[in-house]
């Protein structure tokens, strides 16, 4: 049976280097196609710049010394669905982002596929 993720890009951003593996891992494990994962909005950037728009995003909030909401706001003004990671408080998401699905660390895989999934409306191709 094939994955419903089988065939979709999937940006991952992520700073921490042992949980962007593991995403980049499960992700390609489930078929994807991984762009990322990028460190730092300059990389998420760069990605987005030079690869066809993604399916949906993974997107951790705290990228060290800075957040991901330019990557978050470019993916939202292209129609691109994403979710973020977080250890932050719901509240401390700014307004225009405070309705976006959420995963909060620590995760597993299951359940970001399971809110991947729920991105892309659970439709397999």
């Amino acid at each position: 049976m094939t994955s419903p993720l089988s065939g979709r890009r999937i940006l991952v951003v992520e700073d921490e280097y042992l949980l962007a593996e593991c995403l980049r891992e499960m992700l390609r494990g489930d078929g994807a196609e991984v762009l990322g994962p990028a460190s730092c909005v300059e990389d998420a950037n760069a990605l987005l710049d030079r690869h066809p728009a993604p399916d949906a995003a993974v997107l951790d909030i705290n990228l060290g010394r800075q957040d991901v909401y330019p990557v978050a706001d470019r993916l939202s003004g292209q129609g691109i669905p994403f979710l973020f990671t977080t250890g932050y408080d719901h509240g401390l998401i700014p307004t225009r982002h405070a309705q976006r699905l959420q995963c909060v660390k620590p995760f597993g895989a299951d359940d970001i596929r399971a809110l991947l999934l729920e991105l892309l409306g659970g439709d397999a191709r």
